[in-house]
């Protein structure tokens, strides 16, 4: 299997788990957050939602440069926003994972704010970090709304919440 196969495959797994937790976010708690130095559920599932457009950056930029980039984050209200952001996302990330991208996975791709280097990666690095991302932070949502007494679905089994396994329905 090529590796853009690969990532094509996981990016739609992770998919559907995520499209599950981003739909139990209640439309009532956008502004909560559990703690002063904790980002809120706006801004959390937000970025959640649009990490799979890191794919597209990372295969069609060299780099970001948080001093030439300005990053204003999609200001939503509901869930049903939220999704079709999500939906939006995947779409743009998918649309790069393509046979014809294969030979730019090993391309370097540099994360600065201007002169300073924060980190020099290939492109596929950055595209296996987006993936990383979205699951780390599926997870710090599921923590949320946990403490919002919000029923949690099975991740890679079942969850105290859903105690049998859930048939995957993954998007082709």
């Amino acid at each position: 299997m090529a590796l853009i196969e690969f990532f094509l495959k996981q990016l739609n797994e992770e998919s559907v788990t995520t499209r599950k937790m981003l739909s139990r976010v209640p439309d009532d708690k956008y502004d909560w957050t559990p703690h002063v130095k904790s980002m809120d559920v706006r801004r959390l599932s937000t970025h959640i939602a649009e990490l799979p457009t890191w794919i597209t950056m990372a295969l069609t930029t060299d780099e970001l440069d948080f001093e030439n980039n300005s990053y204003e984050s999609t200001f939503l209200d509901t869930t049903g926003q939220l999704l079709e952001l999500f939906e939006r996302s995947l779409v743009d990330g998918r649309s790069q994972l393509t046979a014809e991208n294969e030979s730019k996975l090993n391309e370097k791709w540099t994360l600065r704010s201007g002169d300073t280097i924060h980190s020099v990666s290939t492109k596929g690095e950055i595209i296996r970090m987006a993936l990383s991302q979205i699951i780390h932070h599926r997870a710090q949502l599921g923590v949320y709304l946990r403490l919002l007494n919000v029923p949690i679905p099975g991740s890679y089994g079942p969850s105290a919440d859903e105690p049998t396994f859930q048939s995957l329905e993954v998007e082709a």
